[in-house]
This record gives C-alpha cells, sequence and structure tokens, in this order.
C-alpha cells in the first residue's frame, strides 16, 4: 500500500525548501550536505529522504519553485491595457516585489542552475523564457522601433540586470523604496532607448564594409 502522505506534506516540503536555498545560498550547493540540511530544517535525514531524494531534486525545485512564483505574480501584474510606460513600470514593481524575502532563492537561482543536469536545466529556462518574453513585449511597448530587431534582446536583459543584481546593494531600510527603484529602472529604459535605432548602426556597417 502506498504511503499516504501528511495533511501539512506542502508546508513541510515549502520549508525544506526555503532553508535549503538558505544554506546553498550561504555555503554554497558543494557544501550542503543532505545531513546539514536536514539538521537545519530540524528533521531527521530519514524524513527529509521522505520528501526529497538527493540534494540535485532539493536544488531543482527551489529554482522552479521560484521562477514558478515569479512567473504567477508577473503574469497577474501585466496589464496590457495601460499606457506603454505605465505597464513597464509596474511589470518591474512587481517582480521587485515578489523578490522580498526571497534573497537565497534568487541567489540560488543565479549561481546553482549551472550544475544541474541538462533535461532539468531545460525546465526551468523555459519557465525563464516565458517571463522574459512578458518583459520584451512590455519593452518593444516603449521602444517599438525595436520590435523585431536584434537589439530588443540586449536591451530587454540590460533590464533585467538592473532588476536581478539589485539585491547585492538595496537595503529595505535605506533611502530609496522598491516602488522607487522601479520607477528608477523603468524610467532609464524608456529615456535610454527613445532614440535608439537598430537600423542606421547596421546600414553605416554595410556602408564600411563596402567601401
Amino acid at each position: 500500500m502506498a504511503r499516504t502522505r501528511a495533511t501539512d506534506y506542502d508546508d513541510k516540503r515549502r520549508a525544506i525548501l526555503d532553508r535549503s536555498a538558505e544554506l546553498f545560498a550561504e555555503h554554497g550547493y558543494d557544501r550542503a550536505s543532505m545531513s546539514k540540511i536536514a539538521e537545519a530544517c530540524g528533521v531527521s535525514k530519514a524524513n527529509l529522504y521522505h520528501y526529497y531524494k538527493d540534494k540535485e531534486a532539493l536544488l531543482f525545485d527551489v529554482i522552479r519553485f521560484h521562477l514558478e512564483e515569479l512567473l504567477e505574480v508577473v503574469e497577474a501584474a501585466d496589464r496590457p491595457d495601460l499606457a506603454a510606460d505605465d505597464r513597464l513600470r509596474e511589470l518591474v514593481a512587481a517582480l521587485l516585489e515578489a523578490y522580498r524575502d526571497a534573497d537565497a532563492q534568487h541567489n540560488v537561482q543565479i549561481n546553482g542552475m549551472r550544475l544541474l543536469p541538462t533535461d532539468r536545466q531545460a525546465e526551468l529556462k523555459a519557465v525563464e523564457r516565458d517571463l522574459v518574453k512578458i518583459f520584451s513585449d512590455a519593452v518593444a511597448g516603449v521602444a517599438p522601433q525595436l520590435k523585431g530587431t536584434k537589439l530588443l534582446k540586449p536591451v530587454t536583459m540590460s533590464l533585467f540586470g538592473m532588476i536581478n543584481w539589485h539585491y547585492l546593494w538595496f537595503k529595505s531600510t535605506g533611502e530609496i523604496t522598491r516602488a522607487d527603484y522601479a520607477a528608477l529602472v523603468s524610467r532609464l529604459i524608456v529615456d535610454g532607448t527613445r532614440n535608439l535605432q537598430a537600423e542606421p548602426a547596421a546600414a553605416s556597417r554595410r556602408i564600411s564594409a563596402a567601401e
């Protein structure tokens, strides 16, 4: 007979994932053994294996849960009916808010995904692509001249660079709030892309080559 799950199974699994993320971020994936994780979670090693068969499965779920939550938040915040500037600002604000209290998970996402097998990375990268697509569409909204050009991706990824690395310096007690930073980041993208053109640069290279 299959073993039935306790009614609080999901809550306990989530607690294990959160604590594991903290250990992975603080000590590194290699040094955070299943024994250390069990001890930090206040459970026996045997009980930990009831939830996860190995450390790789733990790492995968830490990143998967984090990415899926980010995507859910961003999808809920996306308002294509808004003015392009407002849509972008709302998306940035939603993502920054989703990062609140998730520094460890975010750290593991950035540094730990490469440690997973290729097929498991592919699953996670598919979620990342869905997230990037929403922001790429929003960037194209404020800079329609970039739509369909090779510059749209680097501009979008530059936006993510400003958002994804904020945890290294941002302080909740500091002078700038998440809403302030969302407005700043959005303004940098809007103003920075206003006169950005893809075709003239390409045309210039073609002329130089012809000469």
